[in-house]
């Protein structure tokens, strides 16, 4: 378990959803935890497991070791400049998992010599599920180490280069979506061949479950379980086939490089 105290600033969906995952996984105790909002009554479910709550985001920082911002990204500058005075460089490390602000933006805000990580999670991590990729700059090993550790509380942790949190972003966070459209897509087949909608949501998101699981657990490449399953003449080679040709693949990743670029241009 975690001794370090840490804050949350910003009790939203993700905030919140981080707070549940730490404490469920044992990684730290309700009291060890601070979030913070302006309406904290929508906390009341943390609170009654003993996660203290504020309103006031300078004294959960002053309380606190380790300060994870989980704000919008139009407001997190402003934000943290309120409370500037509050960071302490040789006490605290400030993890961000806000999309689009830089770890030399963050370190100007809470001043020279930060520990500063940006953490790009997915939606997913409410049911310690994510994929969360990292950087850091200015921590020593043992904060980099503790970082990982709470994030693979949450799902599965890997470290990249700063430059590659836009693809991130696309590939880890957006692909929540890109994959939750693919398993829709499957439930409407589904029905049109004769499912009712329930048990085609079923089989569909449980076989996406299992492709995935296949690839983790064996450390494989898609093209080797495709293989175990497209029979000469048979029914799944026809429909990948088909799906190719109606331009499946190069949709999707279409889809991708346009999402990125949006990042890029904002």
């Amino acid at each position: 378990m975690s001794t370090k105290k840490i804050a949350i600033i910003g009790g939203g969906n993700l905030g919140s959803a981080i707070a549940q995952g730490v404490l469920k996984s044992g990684f730290a105790s309700a009291p060890d935890i601070i979030i913070t909002k302006r309406n904290i009554e929508t906390l009341a479910g943390l609170q009654a497991q003993g996660v203290l709550t504020e309103t006031d985001n300078a004294k959960a920082i002053a309380a606190a070791d380790v300060i994870i911002v989980a704000l919008k990204p139009y407001n997190i500058k402003e934000v943290l400049s309120r409370v500037k005075s509050a960071f302490n460089p040789a006490k605290h490390m400030l993890i961000s998992v806000v999309t689009g602000v830089s770890m030399d933006e963050l370190e100007e805000i809470a001043g020279p010599g930060m520990p500063v990580v940006r953490a790009m999670p997915n939606t997913a991590i409410a049911i310690q599920e994510s994929m969360t990729c990292i950087c850091h700059k200015n921590t020593t090993p043992e904060q980099a180490a503790w970082v990982m550790q709470l994030f693979d509380q949450l799902g599965v942790t890997v470290s990249i280069d700063e430059k590659l949190m836009d693809a991130a972003t696309v590939l880890g966070a957006c692909g929540i979506a890109y994959a939750l459209r693919f398993i829709r897509a499957s439930i409407q087949g589904g029905i049109e061949i004769g499912f009712d909608v329930r048990t085609a949501n079923m089989i569909a998101a449980q076989t996406v479950k299992g492709a995935a699981a296949l690839l983790i657990s064996g450390n494989r490449h898609p093209e080797e379980e495709i293989d175990k399953v497209t029979t000469p003449k048979g029914c799944t080679i026809a429909g990948l086939n088909e799906m190719e040709h109606q331009g499946f693949s190069s949709s999707l990743i279409k889809g991708i490089t346009v999402s990125y670029n949006k990042i890029l241009k904002g």
